[in-house]
């Protein structure tokens, strides 16, 4: 059922050409070389170290591994984080 309402929600978001992170509530993550991440739509910080960042999503969790890592912002719906970004992975 779930898989239909998505397919639903895909269907409907092509024809009327939403964003997709608006629409399907997916995150929207922006990387700038490897020194920023922006994350939009998360859904919590699960861990936070100066090595790894775990924040959950409504496709699973995101790894962010690296160095010297902060998060300059937490927002609702936003988190920016600066450091030494290495590897980004995300776990369904």
């Amino acid at each position: 059922m779930k898989k239909n309402i998505d397919d639903f929600k895909m269907t409907l978001t092509d024809a009327l050409e939403l964003p997709l992170d608006i629409a399907l509530d997916l995150p929207k993550i922006t990387i700038l070389g490897d020194r920023k991440i922006d994350i939009a739509n998360h859904r919590g910080i699960i861990e936070y170290t100066e090595d790894l960042i775990r924040i959950n999503s409504k496709i699973g969790i995101i790894k962010i591994h690296g160095n010297s890592m902060i998060i300059k912002n937490i927002f609702l719906e936003e988190i920016n984080i600066d450091g030494n970004i290495e590897k980004i992975e995300i776990v369904g």
